[in-house]
């Protein structure tokens, strides 16, 4: 073959060219992530469940949905967790070769089946289903530049005018908004309840009965009576929108003739419809929106199309509101990718240099110096054909096999010139005889190299994900650096080189010092070979400290790197209020933002890693660019570290600072993270124990750096004890009980207004001040069968207790999860 190509350069140089266009081409067209596609499909089923506890979550709601998973076609796992606010999650996760939407219409239709076994409340509230990754892309926030506008306001436009095209971006698995919308709120008074002889259940009867839209129909519509020359449509307001307008429903008229309005047992207006959390953002009131990325998203591409779309709908911001990206983890996706092309580039370079100043012609050092892009560009063709794309490892693979690129080109310029010197053969001449020598030890060495590669394309689960595609890039690199050597290279060769003009000079400068070098060794190898039982005794010593060193050396997955962002977690005792939460936040907000190399701030109040509650927050941490970060230029950890040792003087609460996954989409953060099972039905106590037993063995280790379990403990409680006989005696039905809690002490989602070009939601609860105790409790009146109410005290007592914050469960079984480092 390289004959063929030696008598017609042109034809070696067409396809060269055909592969520099091929290259060019499929570049743009290469998806650009930090890591290959490393996380499986997943799929986020949520539900509400309003004023359950966390066990009555977990029995009557996530066990029926569970029950129908299994089974589901490529199921690997999944998550569950349900918590004391009535919310429910179950991340369902499949193996890496599912397609993520025939999974997601697989979990539908199966939530469809036994949607018939689950509580009203929860089919009324909805069920979500979204495919999603469990990390953040990017936070997107909303702010008041000149504090006219509350969090809720914010949110309220967010959601109107943003939010639903952050959801179509490409690439968007799903968007959570961290505050809620505008909601009206209905707080009644149980004291003016009885005293009006109504119970929450009839003022929730009668908002739907006044809250309806009305179909009028038309006048004049067909069939016509004879000279009728126009029709026109009736329109009735069947739906209420204002405060006003809700606070005139009728509940009841008096003997007197008089009427009792909703505004005369409850206050009516427009709130938000969860005051569970609210978001900040360096300190001020926002708006945020996580951004989760989709199953097969890619990171760059969809954060440049979201900025994109931000910068178009900031245009139309009304004034003193600003959209802010403060948290963004394609920035590092961005840099390392920048920083391995120019370490590819300089390679490069390094090697022009190099290769000049050792062979000293400047045409023989263009030959190699043409190959390397050529060969370069034939990799990103087979990268592109492989479905693979611009990462890491692909672009270390380039970086790394430059040295075996540059190597075979060089052999064949080196075998030429030698033969030119010593034979003072012509060039074409001259490479016609170098490549009869050697254009089969090319092959050979090709063989031998792309076989040390080709077994880690057989690799499985994420390590083979990663060392495939560093795999190809080696391999197509080195064919195609290979076919260059027997194409290319001798062409150029043959054309480009030139006999030399003069005599060999005397060896001066780099050239003395090289010769001298090989020299001397020759003379070490002829030294050794003397010696050959020492030498093969100094070998085994060195095999066995590798294999010593190997044991010995810290083993992980990836190593954990400085992205330029810090996950803050918050967590107080049981049964802390929110306001001593936000507490705590502000004095962590305050320590952030004395640290140089912090840059923005957003915290979560009521939401963590770890579950929702009003004692847990979180906080997003984006540090300033590396070389914005003072005179120390601190990276990540050291930040890290400094923080938790200012954090460990906060003693109303757990605060702890960690580093993010090294792998988006694998878990939350660094470190690992066991799943404790209960699977002999030991209970939640045994489990707890296990669980206590396991981190301080744990704790005691030397490998473990830090452990500690992400449950939310166990919270103080009222427990209703409600007596079946006297509620039967009294005409109570476990339905009326039901409504009256979920109404005054949780919430009730009676209805829907339209505001906005949106509609609403109505709630109804008990006003802040009338369910503040356990007496408040018993208070509450109840309707009976005979007409009249009853209270709360006459059918049951209360008592104090502790109760789960929050319940995990994998696959099914009651679980604690344990994280740590």
């Amino acid at each position: 073959m390289p004959f063929f190509f030696i008598d017609r350069p042109v034809f070696a140089w067409v396809i060269a060219l055909a592969v520099m266009v091929a290259g060019v081409l499929a570049i743009p067209m290469l998806p650009v992530a930090q890591y290959p596609q490393l996380s499986p499909p997943r799929i986020v089923i949520s539900a509400e469940y309003p004023g359950a506890s966390a066990e009555e979550v977990a029995n009557n709601v996530a066990s029926v949905i569970e029950e129908s998973l299994d089974g589901a076609e490529g199921l690997q796992y999944y998550e569950t967790t349900s918590d004391a606010l009535g919310d429910l999650e179950i991340d369902v996760t499949f193996t890496p070769d599912t397609n993520p939407d025939i999974a997601l219409v697989d979990v539908q239709n199966r939530l469809k089946q036994v949607e018939a076994r689950l509580p009203q409340q929860v089919v009324q509230q909805g069920i979500d289903v979204e495919k999603a990754s469990n990390t953040f892309l990017m936070l997107v926030a909303l702010t008041s530049t000149d504090g006219t506008r509350d969090s809720a306001q914010l949110s309220d436009y967010l959601n109107r005018f943003i939010l639903r095209d952050l959801k179509r971006a490409p690439g968007v698995g799903a968007a959570e908004l961290w505050d809620a919308d505008e909601a009206m709120r209905i707080w009644l008074d149980p004291v003016k309840l009885r005293e009006y002889g109504l119970t929450a259940a009839e003022v929730n009867a009668a908002i739907a009965a006044q809250n309806s839209p009305v179909t009028a129909g038309t006048l004049g519509n067909a069939p016509f009576v004879s000279g009728q020359q126009i029709t026109e449509s009736v329109s009735v307001k069947g739906q209420l929108e204002t405060p006003d307008e809700f606070g005139r429903i009728v509940l009841k008229a008096k003997t007197d003739g008089s009427l009792v309005r909703l505004r005369d047992i409850a206050r009516v207006e427009l709130g938000r419809a969860d005051y569970s959390f609210y978001s900040r953002l360096n300190g001020n009131p926002a708006a945020t929106v996580g951004i989760h990325l989709g199953p097969r998203g890619n990171a760059l591409e969809t954060s440049n199309t979201i900025r994109a779309r931000l910068a178009e709908l900031s245009k139309r911001l009304p004034p003193g509101v600003a959209i802010e990206i403060p948290f963004d983890t394609a920035y590092f996706v961005r840099v390392a990718i920048h920083e391995v092309v120019i370490t590819l580039i300089e390679a490069v370079v390094l090697v022009f240099a190099v290769m000049w100043l050792f062979l000293r012609d400047l045409r023989s050092t263009l030959v190699p110096t043409v190959v390397i892009p050529v060969t370069l560009m034939g990799a990103f063709v087979a990268l592109y054909w492989a479905g693979m794309s611009i990462n890491v490892f692909t672009m270390f693979g380039l970086v790394l096999a430059i040295g075996i690129l540059v190597d075979d080109a060089i052999v064949v310029v080196e075998s030429v010139h030698r033969v030119m010197h010593e034979r003072g053969l012509a060039p074409r001449e001259a490479t016609f005889a170098a490549m009869k020598r050697i254009g089969g030890a090319i092959v050979g060495v090709t063989a031998v190299l792309t076989a040390v590669f080709v077994p880690m394309l057989f690799f499985g689960g994420n390590v083979g994900g990663i060392y495939r595609q560093f795999a190809v890039a080696m391999i197509a690199s080195m064919l195609c650096s290979s076919f260059m050597a027997l194409t290319l290279t001798p062409a150029l060769c043959a054309s480009l080189l030139r006999m030399p003009k003069r005599a060999p000079q005397p060896e001066r400068g780099l050239a003395a010092h090289a010769a001298r070098a090989s020299r001397g060794y020759r003379a070490l190898v002829a030294a050794l070979l003397r010696r050959g039982p020492r030498v093969l005794a100094i070998y085994a010593m060195l095999c066995a400290v590798g294999v010593l060193l190997y044991w010995k050396l810290p083993q992980g997955f990836l190593p954990s790197e400085d992205e330029g962002q810090l996950q803050v977690m918050i967590q107080l005792p049981a049964g802390a209020t929110q306001a001593r939460t936000l507490d705590v936040v502000k004095r962590v907000e305050s320590m952030l933002g004395r640290q140089q190399a912090v840059g923005n701030v957003t915290s979560v109040v009521g939401w963590s890693f770890a579950g929702s509650g009003q004692n847990v927050a979180m906080a997003f941490v984006e540090l300033k660019p590396w070389g914005q970060r003072g005179k120390d230029e601190m990276d990540a950890q050291t930040v890290r570290d400094a923080l938790n040792e200012q954090f460990g003087t906060i003693l109303d609460g757990d605060v702890q600072a960690m580093l993010p996954s090294a792998v988006p989409g694998i878990g939350h953060s660094e470190g690992f993270t066991y799943r404790l099972e209960d699977r002999g039905g030991v209970g939640m106590g045994g489990l707890k124990a296990a669980r206590d037993q396991l981190v301080e063995a744990a704790g005691n280790s030397r490998v473990v750096a830090q452990i500690h379990s992400e449950d939310l403990p166990d919270a103080p409680r009222v427990e209703l004890d409600v007596d079946r006989d006297k509620a039967y005696a009294y005409g109570v039905s476990f339905d009326r009980i039901s409504d009256v809690l979920g109404s005054t002490f949780g919430s009730s989602y009676v209805d829907d207004f339209p505001a906005g070009g949106r509609m609403r939601r109505v709630i109804v609860a008990a006003d802040a001040p009338t369910r503040m105790n356990d007496n408040q409790l018993l208070d509450l009146p109840v309707q009976n069968t005979f007409g009249g109410t009853v209270a709360m005290s006459s059918i049951a007592a209360t008592h104090w207790t502790l109760g789960p914050v929050m319940l995990s469960r994998y696959n099914g079984y009651p679980s604690l999860d344990v994280t740590g480092r």
